[in-house]
């Protein structure tokens, strides 16, 4: 019976209940709840793991610049490899490893 008059008083406590179904509320309900709150979490630690990604490029692609317009050796090596180009008293050979099927 003590119990009872317990829980009922505790029930009744509008500040008590206030606070709980606030809690609640934003728990579950509201726009920004846990889950939604969890999913944001997990996208921006998504995105920081792709801008770290990204600005090494960035920090790549930059010294391969600097490179290029400092060196003629490095520029002529990056001519060569990249877009098979030659010397006019040349003949450029592209050896391919037949071993490998292609598609």
């Amino acid at each position: 019976m003590r119990s009872i008059s317990l829980l009922y008083r505790v029930i009744k406590n509008k500040y008590l209940l206030s606070v709980v179904l606030f809690i609640v509320w934003i728990s579950f309900f509201d726009r920004n709840d846990l889950i939604t709150q969890y999913d944001r979490k997990k996208e921006l630690d998504r995105l920081e793991t792709s801008k770290q990604f990204y600005e090494g490029e960035i920090a790549r692609t930059k010294k391969e610049l600097t490179d290029l317009e400092e060196d003629t050796r490095v520029l002529e090596k990056y001519a060569r490899e990249k877009f098979y180009l030659k010397r006019a008293n040349e003949e450029v050979f592209i050896v391919t490893d037949s071993s490998v099927v292609k598609n």
